[in-house]
């Protein structure tokens, strides 16, 4: 018992794959064994029946050699036959002793190693090597007639001897061959009890550790159906069904605290879903305001009448940071007085609560003025009779913008969940002052960016044609005080085209900053450009479109048209063509533009100031980067100019 009882702890402590992988294997290993025991009990038997078989056999062969000794005739037969015969019948009963002293396996057959036996075997080899043996090699060796009765005779005395010691060895094998079979027999009757056993056992242990703990499981899992949270499993045992079954108690206990607390939980799951939804009202009604286009000053007052009657508040304000001073200084406010706002018109980042919560990142801070020391808050607040004020940081892209005060005449007028609200809403009102900002920049950038475009247009034009004149000029007065008649009519002239170009120039700038193309009419106004051009210079002008696709958004609709007069005003100008034509290709990747001239051309390698020309182009390529477009020019001296213009899908727009 004592031997037993760790192992016994080992397997209720184990788990029950453990368990049950140590009683299979145990149980195997048992039949393994009573099998392995059958087939070799088995063998033995089969190997001591063909031993038996065999010394049998030597009785019958001593049998036959003396009857054939006593019939034989050596005056008529043939005597060289018969030794060979003889002789055979020696070399075969050898060849047995040899087998049954030697065992073959392969049969099988052996010979039972027991001392009895064995040792009669040995008497029976050697009598025959010593008696039987010689008499008939010497039959053999000289089969003569007159020796042959006299020794027949005595290999009759002989033989009957050694009948008897193959009778007492047969006899002996048989016996061995009984107690075996009996051994053999109990063999199986302890492994078809052992199955009976085993069986049982298997049978028992399987329904103590897995039939009845799944029952249990069942009853608890039917009566946990049948809303009876009361149920519990017993634990039987610490393997995981034990786990599994306390699992269960827990879930249980779990479920019948969650049943009890069920009424109350729903409550107040009510009340949490009435407040987000309220919160959610709220931030829609503000965020739908702030995305409307307004300044800033009108962004912050309707943000604090809308945040102000919801949160019930006696007052409100909002101030901006100055990013220089450093200052936060009031722009819009609600039901304060003039008192407070001489006090509060400025403070200074991290002064009071206020300057508190404009160095935070979407804090919302909340004070009780009466109770708080005048080393957070000023005395503004109390005398203007507030109990409790909420600074709520102003916040873009985690950079603070400002800050915006509620005053309540009440104390603890915020809780945890407004806080968050205020935070996100302050949030939203950052978000969109800081667009306010970005659109006002935009616009900005954009009439600078005309401006320039204006700036560039006049020096391409009108200023360098000016300067013509201006040059032409003195060298009219040069002329002029030298009376150089020739010269005065010469420059004269040339004042008249100078003036007659500037003029044209001045015509082309109307058109250009004049045009607008309307959405899907691109075609039409290149077609009208071309005609211009056409009627101004005599130039045969040719237009090919090719493909459908969307239509561009109208800021790059302008661009491309304005990049095509371009290129037909440097063609104008400077390439002394004779035909232009102009190509316009839609398609999946986008719109393509080429404008062509057979003019004079120029070297691409050439510096950008050593022509005017080339200014147009800086300018062209200037427009395409602003439109995300790609620009391209190719020419050569003699072989004309291609420029080429090519704009993806992304400045299409669906129509």
């Amino acid at each position: 018992m004592r031997q037993k009882a760790p192992i016994l702890m080992f397997i209720r402590g184990s788990g029950l794959s453990v368990k049950i992988t140590g009683m299979l294997l145990g149980f195997f290993l048992v039949a393994l064994a009573a099998i392995a025991l059958t087939l070799f009990i088995s063998w033995r038997l089969e190997g001591a029946a063909a031993a038996i078989n065999d010394a049998g056999s030597l009785r019958m062969r001593l049998y036959r050699v003396a009857h054939h000794l006593a019939r034989a005739d050596l005056h008529t037969s043939d005597r060289q036959g018969f030794a060979g015969d003889l002789r055979a019948r020696v070399d075969d009963f050898d060849r047995i002793l040899g087998v049954l002293r030697r065992g073959d396996p392969s049969r099988p057959l052996f010979v039972p190693r027991e001392a009895g036996i064995q040792q009669v075997l040995s008497g029976m080899s050697e009598e025959w090597s010593v008696q039987l043996r010689p008499i008939l090699l010497a039959i053999a060796a000289d089969p003569d007639p007159a020796n042959l009765h006299r020794r027949g005779l005595e290999f009759d005395r002989a033989a009957r001897d050694y009948v008897e010691d193959i009778n007492d060895f047969v006899l002996r094998m048989e016996q061995s061959y009984a107690r075996n079979t009996n051994i053999l027999r109990t063999s199986q009757v302890i492994l078809v009890a052992l199955a009976v056993i085993g069986t049982i056992l298997l049978l028992r242990f399987f329904f103590l550790t897995v039939i009845r703990p799944v029952f249990e499981l069942h009853e608890g899992v039917k009566r946990m159906g049948q809303e009876d949270f009361d149920a519990r499993v017993p634990v039987l045992s610490q393997d995981e069904f034990g786990e599994l079954s306390a699992g269960f108690n827990r879930m249980a206990a779990h479920l019948q605290n969650v049943y009890d607390t069920l009424e109350e939980r729903v409550v107040a799951k009510t009340r949490s879903l009435e407040e987000k939804n309220r919160e959610l009202e709220i931030l829609y009604e503000i965020v739908a305001f702030l995305r409307e286009p307004n300044d800033v000053d009108t962004l912050c007052k309707g943000f604090l009448e809308r945040v102000q009657n919801t949160m019930g508040a006696s007052a409100s304000s909002a101030r901006l940071l100055d990013l220089e001073s450093r200052n936060l200084c009031m722009i819009v406010h609600d039901g304060l007085g003039d008192d407070f706002l001489d006090r509060e018109e400025v403070l200074a980042c991290g002064e009071c609560v206020c300057g508190e919560a404009a160095q935070g990142s979407g804090l919302s801070l909340t004070l009780d003025v009466r109770n708080a020391a005048l080393a957070v808050t000023r005395d503004a607040c109390r005398r203007a009779g507030f109990r409790t004020v909420s600074a709520t940081s102003i916040t873009a892209s985690k950079r603070a913008l400002g800050v915006f005060n509620l005053y309540f005449d009440q104390s603890d007028a915020i809780g945890d969940a407004d806080r968050q609200l205020l935070e996100a809403l302050g949030q939203q009102l950052g978000i969109a002052i800081e667009n306010q900002r970005l659109h006002a920049r935009e616009r900005e950038l954009a009439v600078s960016e005309e401006r320039n475009l204006l700036a560039r247009e006049l020096h391409d034009s009108i200023a360098q044609g000016l300067a013509f004149l201006n040059l032409q000029v003195q060298m009219l007065e040069r002329a002029l005080a030298e009376n150089r008649a020739a010269d005065v009519s010469t420059t004269v002239e040339m004042l008249r085209r100078g003036i007659q170009e500037s003029y044209e120039d001045v015509r082309e700038l109307l058109v250009h900053f004049r045009t607008r193309v309307e959405q899907q009419d691109l075609d039409a106004a290149i077609a009208a450009a071309l005609r211009r051009l056409a009627e101004q210079t005599g130039i045969a002008t040719d237009l090919d479109v090719q493909g459908d696709g969307a239509p561009l958004d109208p800021e790059a609709e302008t661009q491309v048209l304005y990049i095509i007069q371009e290129a037909l005003s440097n063609v104008r100008k400077h390439a002394g063509a004779s035909t232009v034509s102009v190509g316009v290709r839609r398609g999946r990747d986008g719109l393509a533009v080429t404008v062509r001239d057979d003019g004079v051309g120029f070297a691409e390698d050439r510096d950008a100031s050593d022509s005017e020309a080339h200014i147009g182009l800086q300018i062209m390529r200037e427009r395409a980067m602003r439109i995300g477009g790609r620009f391209a020019v190719r020419s050569s001296p003699g072989r004309g100019t291609e420029i080429r213009l090519e704009l993806p899908r992304t400045n299409e727009v669906l129509a």
